[in-house]
């Protein structure tokens, strides 16, 4: 449809504007109550794009909740589930709760609201939960929680840090989806707990993953920033070194890496589980693990084992591949089984018997974590509705500080909320001790008078307030005692009244409020960290490779295989039908096997992983994801340490290593840069050679020597050094690195094979430097390639 396709929207039944006989003015272009169809989809997509980052997936930095969230604690406070006393308020069903939610505030699906209340009550999901269940809640292995009819469920206690001052005039109301109720834009929240519990969503275009935090040490990190604002960073992220998560488990990212995730608002950490070895009868001993990283349940654990023990067969294959094969072995020859013993008693038990009670327990540790998600990593995305309104990914400074000002925003409006009920209070009690000192007048004026208000406002100058007060005032409040009473109440709130000036009216004394009282519920609600932040290098799964002297053999149809030893009768090889022989390549099984496409890209495969025996090998297309469009220009083999010249037809190039051309990817990297319709070149450096030469033959039959070391050593690969000066349309066929002699391989009179052995005089020249053009070699009239002696 057109950009410039319209929609009217003031006629009825969304017809066009009507004019005066009811008929359609127009819905043209120029009908200037018109909107192109793209404005109109531009306008409704960001304003759901809105709705979703605010109203559904992001928290709030103040309290740290999403709407939804905020909404079931406020509706759970107005029904009553507060916690009081000893034993708390009774729960009621959940379904009860759901249905208050849906009701008042959130009309949406109702399973929706239940799991937002149930995540609120798992304790493996939040640090802090804010909500009591009683009832199946879940499990930290992915089991559901019960029907919202079968569980039960009231505040928990810290939930007061959220709901206590909410009707302190501590924050703004607003009409809930129908205008017949009142809801809090956000809680008064008393810490910070955007960063206690974390959050986790993803909105349109934005996504969220904050991390949960001890209370303790977040509470220690918002003191000092009210103390001092201009905090140093190394004294904050001491006082918070690290996220703090609900199942334990261990940190093992370095301190650095931590500090620059909170410094940026985002980053990885890695996890690890924590274990403990238990010795049984005769020397034999179990590992068993007793923490797990955040996210990672004891189901997962076993199923990942089971996968790595009894590997399926991968869609589109016929066999196991080699690396399902050695992963297999690995994992059997140290581990002989696994069990899952967690209970009530013992939240994570998960046990694995060693194979023998020789194994090395460093070697079944770390055979586990590199293969299992007992290592693992957690994101950190501190993204979240800021003071502004706006979803930001802040820092973990920018967090406490916008955190800090709305706390003191909080207190000074409850303060001014407190201060206006005091002055009211205290103007109502001095109208009553003016009606106690004339008591006597004030019921003649009452019993008399038609209009009793106005006449005490006139006699005694009341205030309307007063007026009021004083006639809806109780005959026993006229008693002798009433006025002791009266007296020292209003002794008492004005020593209240006084303190609540003066903390309105220092910005210090202000911020000492708010310091005191964050100790005060840190103290109170404050425990112990549970994930030990202790940084250790990451397990690299191994696997034992036997080093062992084998001969690579690659088909010029893309067939590759490794046999044991360099005396392998090369020409006595079989291949497939309408196949024949590549190359072989003579290395080690610990070396890797170096795939160069046409694009310059470069693929590399471990020899160990390469099929042996008597068969045709497997296709390397196989072992490699060959970049789409690109061809197999090249292979070679041999130790990391051998030196190789890269270059391109156009004539430019480099010595790399094969080690620089290993990559961790199937799909390669890119490595030899060319230009279209360009096409890369190899050659072999000799390593133990001295005086080297590099000899560069073009197309058009110029051959130009030069030592090898004007090239220059680029392990990052790139396009290099200018090889030699070509001539319109010439391009470099082929690269030899020699000593003493160099072959000419080509053609002669009639198109007969010959080759021109150069040496001495007649190698010396086409000698030179490095960027000249040659000198054409004598004696062929077609060359092909360069071969070194």
């Amino acid at each position: 449809m057109s950009s410039q396709t319209t929609i009217d929207f003031d006629g009825p039944d969304g017809g066009g504007p009507l004019d005066g006989n009811g008929s359609n003015a127009g819905n043209g272009p120029d009908d200037p109550n018109a909107l192109t169809l793209a404005a109109y989809a531009q306008q409704a997509y960001l304003e759901y794009a809105l709705s979703v980052v605010k109203g559904r997936a992001l928290p709030a930095y103040s309290d740290g909740q999403k709407p939804v969230q905020r909404r079931i604690l406020y509706s759970m406070q107005r029904l009553g589930l507060g916690w009081s006393g000893n034993s708390g308020a009774k729960p009621v069903k959940g379904a009860k709760v759901v249905g208050d939610v849906l009701g008042n505030f959130h009309p949406h699906g109702d399973q929706s609201v239940y799991d937002a209340l149930v995540r609120m009550a798992q304790d493996f999901s939040l640090r802090y939960p804010l909500i009591d269940g009683h009832g199946n809640f879940g499990s930290r292995d992915g089991d559901g929680a019960a029907a919202m009819r079968y569980t039960e469920a009231r505040l928990a206690p810290i939930a007061r840090l959220l709901l206590d001052e909410i009707d302190e005039g501590t924050v703004d109301f607003r009409g809930n989806y129908d205008g017949t109720q009142q809801e809090p834009v956000e809680l008064p929240a008393r810490l910070p707990m955007v960063l206690l519990n974390g959050a986790s969503g993803i909105a349109v275009g934005l996504a969220t993953e904050i991390p949960s935090h001890n209370l303790r040490e977040v509470a220690a990190a918002a003191v000092a920033l009210l103390k001092d604002d201009k905090l140093g960073d190394d004294a904050l992220y001491e006082l918070v070194p690290g996220p703090d998560f609900p199942g334990g488990g261990q940190l093992i990212s370095a301190p650095e890496e931590i500090r620059a995730a909170y410094a940026s608002g985002r980053g990885s950490l890695k996890l690890r589980a924590r274990w403990k070895i238990e010795d049984l009868a005769r020397g034999q001993w179990q590992l068993v693990v007793t923490e797990l990283p955040h996210g990672t349940s004891a189901q997962k654990v076993l199923e990942e084992i089971e996968e790595l023990s009894n590997p399926k067969v991968k869609a589109g294959k016929k066999t196991l591949s080699a690396e399902q094969l050695q992963l297999k072995a690995s994992l059997l020859a140290v581990l002989d089984g696994v069990r899952d013993e967690s209970s009530k008693d013992a939240p994570v038990r998960i046990v694995f018997e060693p194979k023998s009670r020789t194994i090395e327990q460093q070697e079944l540790i770390n055979t586990l974590l590199a293969h299992t998600s007992l290592e693992s990593s957690a994101p950190v995305n501190l993204t979240m509705i800021g003071a502004d309104g706006r979803p930001t990914q802040k820092s973990l400074r920018e967090v406490l500080a916008e955190w800090v000002a709305f706390r003191q925003a909080t207190v000074r409006r409850r303060t001014e909320h407190r201060l206006a009920k005091v002055n009211d209070r205290i103007h109502v009690l001095e109208g009553r001790q003016l009606v106690l000192l004339n008591i006597d007048e004030v019921i003649r004026i009452i019993r008399e008078s038609d209009e009793p208000k106005a006449a005490l406002i006139a006699r005694f100058k009341l205030s309307d307030r007063q007026a009021e007060d004083i006639l809806e005032i109780r005959l026993r409040q006229l008693a002798r005692l009433e006025a002791i009473k009266i007296e020292q109440e209003l002794s008492s709130l004005r020593d209240e009244r006084s303190k609540l000036e003066d903390i309105l009216g220092s910005t210090t004394a202000l911020r000492r409020v708010v310091i005191k009282e964050i100790e005060a519920d840190a103290r109170q609600y404050g425990d112990d960290r549970r994930t030990l932040i202790q940084a250790e290098k990451r397990v690299v799964a191994e696997v034992r490779i036997v080093d062992e002297p084998v001969t690579v053999i690659v088909s010029q149809k893309g067939w590759v295989r490794a046999l044991k030893g360099h005396e392998v009768d090369v020409a006595a090889q079989t291949f497939k039908a309408g196949d024949a022989l590549w190359g072989a390549f003579r290395c080690r099984s610990v070396d890797p096997l170096i795939v160069v496409g046409s694009t310059g890209r470069v693929y590399s495969v471990p020899v160990s992983a390469l099929p042996g025996g008597r068969g045709d090998g497997q296709p390397i297309t196989t072992l490699i994801e060959l970049e789409s469009g690109s061809q197999i220009a090249h292979y070679v083999a041999g130790a990391p340490t051998q030196r190789l010249v890269m270059a391109g037809s156009s004539g430019y190039g480099f010595i790399a290593q094969l080690g620089d051309l290993v990559g961790r990817q199937k799909a390669g990297k890119t490595f030899l840069a060319l230009d279209e319709g360009e096409q890369p070149l190899l050659a072999a450096v000799p390593g133990d050679a001295v005086a080297l030469q590099l000899g560069v033959l073009s197309a058009q039959g110029r051959l130009l020597s030069f030592p090898l070391d004007e090239l220059k050593h680029q392990p990052k690969g790139g396009k290099g050094l200018m090889l030699m000066d070509l001539e319109a349309k010439d391009s470099v066929a082929s690269l030899a690195c020699f000593t003493a002699q160099l072959r000419v391989l080509g053609s002669g009179r009639g198109g007969k094979p010959r080759e021109e052995v150069l040496k001495n005089q007649s190698l010396a020249a086409h000698a030179g430097k490095r960027a000249r053009k040659g000198k054409t070699v004598e004696g062929l009239q077609k060359v092909l390639r360069l071969a070194a002696e």
